[in-house]
């Protein structure tokens, strides 16, 4: 049997990567909502990169694209909320 790394192999699962990376994107988007300043803005965009990456991963795995699919949608409406946010904090 082949030896995963110490956690689930569900979580190494590149799609789950991906979704388990858009969830992160929401909480850091939801805490620069609140607290709308540059710091929280810049780790948002680098999360969301990151998600990127995660994406690309998934879609080169192939498996279970219709998730792909509706988080890379949902990554998208993270995108424009943090440009709203983003055009928020450049008023102030």
């Amino acid at each position: 049997m082949a030896k995963h790394s110490d956690i689930s192999w569900k979580q190494d699962h590149p799609s789950t990567l991906f979704s388990n990376s858009v969830q992160k994107a929401e909480r850091l988007l939801k805490h620069a909502k609140s607290h709308p300043e540059e710091i929280a803005i810049e780790h948002t965009f680098n999360q969301i990169e990151r998600a990127e990456n995660a994406r690309l991963n998934a879609e080169q795995y192939g498996e279970h694209l219709d998730t792909v699919e509706q988080n890379k949608e949902y990554l998208e409406r993270i995108k424009q909320q943090l440009h709203e946010v983003q055009e928020e904090v450049k008023k102030q």
